[in-house]
Formats: structure tokens, sequence, C-alpha cells
């Protein structure tokens, strides 16, 4: 039997067993399903890859879907958080706010919580997508932070662009094990980008506390062994996490867990060159497993770190010689 993910209404995932291909199941009313074939989705030209949705919790509030669909997608329906994808292949079309809508690879799609809206590929060739769904209170609360003052919900009135932020927030999203402050960094970046598409969520200028950035900054630096979670930077500093990740960045040029990401990798580069097994290095730097670990220290200096570690050793004493 398949195994079937749906995301319901309220933003949650709800996880069923349906009894064949193509067979039917069911879920209370506003969450989302396959759903028959529809005259409006065309028919494939040739046969292509099974449909299919993949998905995880990323935090509170914050959760990240992928999937594929070879035609009908969706059936009408609503959720009560924000969803804010990428499409990464074919033509995805859908009907939103009175007409419809299409999605080509590298736009991002922004629906708007308790907005209906169904999706379907608009070609025979299918369409494959990346989303994130964030409550609504967490992108609050990032705006509060960036206007500087309390304020209605952001709202794209275009739901379909070409913006490279959004983009590479949702790909950012994928890519990161569901670390406290990684998460915090994600619902930050997706709200600065439904505020500057909003004229009513305009950024108030940053004033950096020096003095909480520099205890935030020490706390990072005392703590590389482990992560370090948003109530942590937020006692030490008295500001909230989004205020903090403001502040941080326009006094350090990165946020609190890039910052922390790499004083973490750091470390690990001492241990392997000292010679530590890297699964011991990875337990000993806070990260999931040799895995987790490997594909960060990839992504942060372009080698895996058995790799970089080989070539240091390999290295004369004088590099001119």
């Amino acid at each position: 039997m398949d195994d079937t993910v749906a995301a319901t209404a309220h933003g949650g995932l709800e996880r069923s067993r349906s009894p064949a291909r193509g067979g039917r199941h069911t879920t209370r009313r506003g969450a989302w399903a396959p759903a028959r074939a529809d005259a409006r989705a065309p028919r494939r030209a040739t046969a292509g890859p099974a449909d299919w949705i993949r998905s995880r919790d990323i935090a509170d509030g914050v959760q990240a879907l992928e999937a594929w669909f070879g035609g009908r997608g969706y059936d009408t329906h609503r959720h009560d958080t924000y969803a804010i994808g990428l499409t990464d292949r074919g033509v995805q079309a859908f009907d939103y706010r009175g007409a419809t809508r299409t999605s080509l690879p590298g736009q991002v799609v922004v629906l708007h919580p308790d907005e209906a809206h169904d999706g379907r590929a608009g070609t025979p060739d299918g369409f494959g997508y990346r989303i994130v769904y964030v409550a609504p209170a967490r992108i609050a609360e990032a705006a509060r932070a960036i206007r500087g003052r309390p304020g209605p919900l952001p709202f794209v009135r275009e739901p379909v662009a070409v913006d490279a932020r959004p983009a590479a927030a949702v790909e950012a999203a994928f890519d990161f094990a569901p670390e406290p402050l990684a998460a915090d960094a994600l619902v930050l970046r997706l709200a600065e980008a439904l505020c500057d598409a909003d004229p009513a969520c305009a950024a108030a200028p940053v004033r950096v506390d020096r003095r909480a950035v520099a205890r935030a900054r020490a706390l990072l630096d005392a703590a590389i062994a482990r992560v370090v979670s948003s109530s942590e930077l937020e006692a030490a500093t008295g500001l909230t996490r989004h205020e903090l990740a403001r502040q941080f960045r326009a006094a350090l040029g990165t946020s609190p867990y890039r910052y922390s990401l790499m004083r973490r990798l750091d470390r690990a580069a001492a241990l392997l060159r000292r010679g530590e097994p890297l699964a011991d290095v990875a337990l000993d730097t806070g990260f999931a497993d040799q895995a987790h670990l490997t594909r960060m220290f990839k992504a942060a200096h372009g080698l895996p770190p058995a790799r970089h570690r080989a070539l240091e050793a390999r290295a004369s004493p004088d590099p001119g010689r």
C-alpha cells in the first residue's frame, strides 16, 4: 500500500494509507488530498513518474513539503497558514482569487491564509514544487520586528512572481536540519520577502543594541559543541529572536544561526586535524550525525570534511615548495 501524506487545514500533517495506487482516501474538511482526474488536468503525453508527496516538520508552526503530480493534484481547499512555494519543474496551474494562475520553474507562489485554491499540471508533462507552510502568528512576530511596531499581516497582491529572496529561503528549508535558530532564520527571511512586497509593511531602520549583540555572540562562541535554542538567546539579550536576528546581521553581517553553524564547523575542522573520527566529531559539534556534518561542511567549504582533512594532511609544511 502507498504511504500518502496530506497537509491539513491547520497546517498539520495527516498520514493515511491508501488501499491501492489510484485509490481514494478521505480527510476531514479543509485537508489536502490527491484528487480524481479532472477535465482541466491535461492527460500525460508519455508515461511519467508516479504522483508523490514528501513532507517534514521544521518547527512549531513551520512545515516543508515537496511534491510531484502528473495531472490533477488537489481539489479546491484552504489552509490557515501562509503557503510560500517554489515551482521546480513543469507548469504549475491553480485557480486563486477568481483567476487561473500559472507558475513556471523558478517562480514563487504565495498563498495567503484561508484563501481557496486548487492545484494541477498546466501541461501534459506534470509539475513539481517545494513549499513552506508558516503559521500566521509566526509571520506576525517577525513582521513586528521588521516594521518596528504591531500591524496587520503582510499581504502580497500578486500570487506568482520571480523573487530571489523567498526562492532562496524555500530552497534552504530543504537543506538544513530542523534546528531552532535555523527555523527562526527561515521565518524571518520569508517575512522580510512578504513585507518587501507589501507597502504597508515597510521595514523600520535597524537600531543595534551592541551590548545585546555582544552577549549573543559570546554565548554562541562558548556553545560550539551543541545547538543553541532561540529562548537562550532571548534570555541572554532581552530581545525577541527576530529583533536579535536583524540587529545581529546589521552588526556582524550574518544571522545568529549562520554564525553558530560556522563556529561549530571551525571546531569540527580543528578536531579533524587532530585525527578524530568523523562520527565522533559530528557528535562533539552538535550535529545530528556524520551525514549531517558532511552536508553542512561541504555547503560551507565546498569540500566534504574527509577530503578536506586528506588535502590538509598531504600539504607540504612550506606551500611554496
